[in-house]
């Protein structure tokens, strides 16, 4: 990743459960937080999404009794192969490594799995959690569009959610908040905003940036970070509670 070099573990976005933590708590529910390694502009690292749902990962799991699973790293984003470090695997491969975690779960008594995604072009997840309810098997997919809408207002952000693409203001607010170490200097000047990409899929990133940065990052804030993850753990309740519901019948 850019920046400093350092490490997620070394901030303690991996879970420190042992076996014995976990028998004790007895957590009918997993978190696995899915981020990417992709391009963020000239001042987030590669590894910001991944720290993004780690962190959204590891306040849900200090407010309520979850699992909380070490993430995946490495996802969908071809959209951005144009930047040098980004890094991608195929919609199928990540689609069999969760259908394969789940399982594994399974088998270990824990029957319902939440995916903590912090990249947006992840779109099979959604396809993973609507199949999953066809096999009885309990997931789903955290945050959705209504919580990012609830925590953006909760927290003030200015940027209008398409606006808000990618290395903007909700993103570099979080880090600002929860890992400012790994924000460079030069967010304060990097606002760029492209609300047509219509043929994103078709083009990619770069028809649309050249800075690799969709949104407006001067508008961050430690202050609006810290809000975004309230307003996210809040809504996680509702999650929990579909799930365990189905647990208890």
């Amino acid at each position: 990743m850019t920046g400093s070099g350092t490490r997620p573990q070394a901030r303690g976005l991996l879970p420190p459960d042992t076996t014995e933590d976990i028998r004790a708590r007895k957590a009918g529910v997993a978190v696995l937080p899915i981020g990417s390694f992709e391009q963020h502009g000239a001042f987030l690292p590669l590894v910001t999404d991944t720290v993004i749902a780690c962190t959204i990962a590891r306040e849900i799991a200090a407010a309520y009794p979850v699992l909380l699973l070490p993430p995946l790293t490495i996802s969908c984003s071809h959209e951005h192969a144009a930047w040098p470090g980004t890094v991608s695997i195929s919609a199928a491969t990540l689609h069999a490594v969760v259908r394969d975690i789940a399982d594994s779960l399974r088998r270990s008594g824990v029957d319902a799995l939440v995916l903590v995604n912090g990249h947006g072009g992840n779109y099979v997840l959604r396809n993973v959690v609507q199949e999953s309810a066809a096999t009885g098997t309990r997931m789903a997919l955290f945050p959705g569009s209504a919580d990012w809408n609830t925590a953006r207002t909760e927290a003030g952000i200015q940027t209008p959610a398409p606006s808000d693409m990618h290395a903007g203001e909700v993103e570099t607010s979080i880090l600002l908040h929860a890992h400012p170490e790994l924000v460079r200097p030069g967010y304060e000047s990097s606002d760029f905003l492209a609300d047509d990409r219509r043929h994103l899929l078709t083009l990619g990133m770069p028809a649309y940036t050249e800075s690799g940065v969709i949104g407006r990052p001067s508008l961050a804030s430690a202050g609006k970070g810290k809000e975004l993850l309230t307003a996210l753990v809040d809504s996680f309740a509702e999650y929990l509670s579909l799930l365990t519901e189905k647990e208890a019948r």
